[in-house]
């Protein structure tokens, strides 16, 4: 197949940010009465922070509200400033193999605001990438294929000529629908969850793997 374009998820690929986005989701919603647990943001993950937040809040009888974002995100931005370590080891490198061969986007279900403190994380600004869609861009978030459609119009290219590099189930499935060949990451699911439930072309165990994939395909 002939692939011209590379369209990364942000969180979980790019960046460790998984484990403090459930920190401040858990403590955020603390503050509108929901006392959510871990487990109950699972289902949710990859699907942007409105199901994020909503999904567990509806559990608990609390319906969603835009404020519990901006609560969450102030509260992301300050532990992800204590975790520069968070940044997944030898991603600026891949990146730049990456741009050297392929157009390249992020795809994010995330909020632009979200998307900007994990670039910046990263050392990057919007502009270090051919294109940029955050969950605000679309209506509907993934398992839809709308952001990855979006991403690849972006770069001027079918999604049939682009490879998707996601860590979840909804991601994954996303990337299927857009009809784009799919590199599941195991960060946030492990080898047999993905395989079972999202069934992506690929597997690799850590982002660095990725410009080896590509060659191969």
């Amino acid at each position: 197949m002939n692939i011209k374009g590379v369209l990364f998820d942000m969180d979980g690929v790019l960046i460790d940010s998984e484990p403090f986005i459930l920190e401040a989701a858990i403590e955020g919603l603390k503050q509108f009465g929901v006392n959510a647990q871990p487990d109950d943001f699972t289902p949710f993950i990859g699907a942007g922070e409105t199901r994020y937040l909503g999904g567990p809040a509806e559990k608990y009888g609390v319906a969603f509200r835009p404020e519990m974002k901006t609560v969450v995100y102030a509260i992301y931005a300050d532990i992800l400033k204590q975790h520069p370590d968070a940044v997944y080891d030898g991603v600026f490198d891949v990146i730049n193999s990456v741009k050297a061969k392929y157009k390249a986007a992020v795809c994010s279900a995330a909020d632009l605001v979200k998307v900007e403190h994990n670039l910046n994380a990263i050392g990057v600004t919007p502009a270090f990438f051919d294109a940029l869609v955050t969950g605000s861009d679309v209506t509907r978030q993934k398992p839809f294929p709308d952001i990855f459609l979006k991403g690849a119009g972006l770069l001027g290219l079918p999604a049939e000529q682009c490879v998707v590099v996601e860590d979840s189930i909804n991601g994954i499935k996303a990337a299927k629908a857009a009809g784009a060949l799919s590199i599941g990451v195991t960060t946030s699911f492990t080898k047999e969850e993905l395989e079972e439930k999202s069934k992506p072309d690929y597997i690799i165990n850590s982002i660095k793997e990725l410009p080896d994939i590509l060659k191969k395909m």
